[in-house]
């Protein structure tokens, strides 16, 4: 099962990764949550703030895509019906 976490938590999280100099293996075993996913919000932290590698999404470049597919999905869906 997995759990959702506050986007205040995720950046606190990745605060402390980026703050403490201790890597993420350490910092996601203290605060209970997996490498994998702490990781993952570093990584999208550096997007976010224009350091990611060319071509990463930022996290409201990501949220303008989902919108966009899930309208795409309901005007497909609407133009079948005619």
């Amino acid at each position: 099962m997995s759990k959702r976490y506050t986007s205040e938590f995720k950046r606190d999280a990745v605060g402390l990764v980026r703050s403490s100099g201790r890597n993420v293996t350490v910092v996601a075993r203290e605060l209970g949550v997996s490498p994998e996913s702490l990781r993952g919000w570093v990584k999208q932290a550096k997007a976010d703030g224009g350091e990611g590698p060319a071509g990463a999404l930022t996290t409201a470049e990501r949220d303008e895509l989902r919108r966009i597919r899930r309208e795409l999905a309901e005007v497909k869906k609407a133009t079948r019906s005619w």
